[in-house]
């Protein structure tokens, strides 16, 4: 079984992020994820944009992905979404990087945008190792 398809069985546990909303990952490596999220009507506002909850909901999925994937676990401390712009696609995709790994705390940077390259968001999360 590759990586991919062990952070796909374990993660699909979190039913809201992966049925509700219908994020994938798409990729998955050290301190490293990428997951996207097919636009749907249920995504959007009554103006036809992305509500701010989904596209934070694929910001903390991704991170939880990249934080506790092979590593300790991890949950999120502290987080702030930048709203950049609309998506101007069919779909988000978000890459999150570990930016700084402390003994029991890290700092995590995520990246949305859709796949026509139009920035999203950005978003930085901090979490707390549970156990080592």
């Amino acid at each position: 079984m590759t990586d991919l398809e062990k952070a796909r069985e374990f993660f699909g546990g979190d039913l809201y992020a992966t049925e509700t909303s219908g994020i994938v990952i798409d990729e998955v490596g050290e301190h490293y994820a990428r997951c996207s999220m097919e636009i749907k009507r249920k995504h959007q506002n009554a103006y036809g944009g992305v509500m701010g909850g989904a596209t934070f909901t694929l910001a903390d999925y991704t991170f939880a992905v990249a934080s506790n994937f092979n590593q300790p676990q991890t949950v999120s401390v502290t987080s702030q979404i930048n709203f950049i712009g609309m998506a101007k696609g069919k779909k988000l995709i978000a890459e999150s990087k570990l930016i700084k790994d402390g003994r029991s705390t890290c700092l995590y940077e995520i990246d949305i945008s859709d796949e026509l390259g139009t920035k999203v968001a950005f978003v930085t999360i901090s979490g707390m190792k549970l156990s080592k």
